[in-house]
């Protein structure tokens, strides 16, 4: 890994430069940093400061082979999440007005999203593809986990040596909160210590809603009427007992949890066979994340079922960091 840097960073390898900003939200380790709801919220303070973003992702997971897919045109979700990746569906169906579009070679989705419109691209999970030249380089931690033991895979949970975080133009400590707060804290200061002039910011995560999903459509929820259902979770997320957890904290009443490998596909026998633990453990309805949720649609589903929305929050100082290297 630090070679093939090396070849990118002298020119041995090429990289590409758009004629508009890239903005890449990525992260050294391996597993779930919360990269999504950070694109979202990046996506949407760009639409809100009147520019026209676009989202680049690979796509991973999903079969779409273009040399670029156009997941989203900012209008309609074009592709279903088994094509285009459950990743970019959900952020096709959650961020209105704002295109999507993957390629496993981004420069391909990227040049298209600027020949439709684009003044502005967010490279989903962006820190590897090196391929790209970006002009903000965001680096996630997740709060919990941090770095691990700091050691590379397989002895431990990077994808490359803590010196490429020499790239960075700012961190993001991602899920802090009061239980985590003070270590997160520790590593900030250990990060701006071995890494100076690169700010490090932190980012909250907010449950917003519970949507309902029924056979008849779909409604939205306050947190009190839904904690007097009794429900069954399940989630194929990076850390799906984080997500247990958080249903918890709201006082939800959980009666059951299933947690299924990440990126998890779906086929009708095992949504019948959740659905079964479900109703053996006395619930009356099942919760997801929305993640699962964009690859649910279209099953037939023998009971309610809930979705819980969460949102990135950050600080003003977060916004003023971005807002100034744009300007730059």
């Amino acid at each position: 890994m630090r070679l093939r840097a090396a070849f990118y960073r002298i020119g041995l390898l090429p990289s590409v430069r758009m004629p508009v900003p890239v903005i890449s939200v990525g992260n050294l380790t391996m597993g779930g940093t919360g990269k999504t709801p950070v694109v979202q919220y990046v996506a949407r303070f760009l639409q809100q400061q009147g520019r026209h973003p676009a989202v680049i992702s690979r796509g991973y997971g999903g079969t779409a082979k273009g040399r670029y897919n156009t997941v989203s045109n900012g209008e309609f979700s074009l592709l279903e999440a088994s094509v285009a990746g459950d990743e970019p569906r959900m952020l096709a169906e959650t961020l209105t007005g704002i295109p999507v579009l993957t390629g496993r070679a981004r420069k391909h989705p990227a040049r298209r999203a600027v020949e439709t419109g684009a003044d502005v691209l967010v490279l989903d999970d962006g820190f590897q593809h090196l391929a790209l030249q970006r002009d903000v380089n965001l680096v996630l931690f997740h709060a919990e986990t941090l770095a691990g033991n700091s050691r590379v895979f397989p002895g431990g949970d990077l994808r490359e040596p803590v010196v490429a975080l020499r790239r960075a133009d700012a961190f993001v400590l991602t899920a802090t909160c009061d239980r985590n707060r003070e270590r997160a804290d520790r590593f900030a200061a250990l990060l701006a210590m071995r890494f100076p002039g690169r700010p490090v910011f932190r980012a909250g995560y907010e449950p917003t809603s519970i949507l309902t999903y029924e056979n008849d459509g779909s409604r939205t929820l306050d947190f009190s009427e839904a904690g007097n259902i009794p429900l069954f979770a399940f989630a194929g997320i990076a850390r799906p007992e984080v997500f247990a957890g958080t249903l918890r904290d709201l006082g939800l009443k959980v009666v059951g949890f299933q947690g299924l490998a990440d990126h998890a596909s779906y086929r009708q026998e095992e949504l019948d066979a959740l659905f079964a633990q479900a109703r053996r453990a006395g619930a009356a309805g099942c919760i997801t994340t929305e993640k699962d949720m964009v690859k649910l649609h279209g099953f037939v589903r023998s009971m309610p079922l809930f979705v819980l929305r969460m949102e990135a929050r950050f600080g003003q100082d977060f916004q003023d960091f971005l807002a100034a290297r744009l300007d730059r």
